[in-house]
């Protein structure tokens, strides 16, 4: 399942939850306390994402965005239990 991301780099903690409408839709929001600097930020939120997701690290892979706040990200898995994570991290 292909998920839209809007990044935090920075942020006091990690988290992820909310909802950031940008031009791409409706998109779910990573807050990391890792810089953006060296591609740090990224694999902060791609850990991040997973725990959330309750999947392996492996199983969350970037397909665009490596150096924007906007980045959309795969996680395999099952979309019956994907979604509803999504949807109550969305709010």
């Amino acid at each position: 399942m292909r998920i839209l991301l809007r990044v935090k780099p920075g942020a006091s903690r990690t988290a992820v939850g909310g909802r950031y409408d940008g031009p791409s839709g409706p998109a779910l929001v990573v807050s990391v306390s890792a810089r953006a600097v060296e591609g740090q930020a990224t694999k902060a939120v791609l850990a991040a994402v997973a725990a959330a997701f309750g999947v392996r690290r492996s199983a969350v892979t970037l397909v665009r965005g490596a150096t924007s706040r906007d980045k959309l990200v795969a996680v395999e898995g099952e979309e019956s239990e994907i979604r509803p994570r999504l949807e109550h991290l969305l709010g």
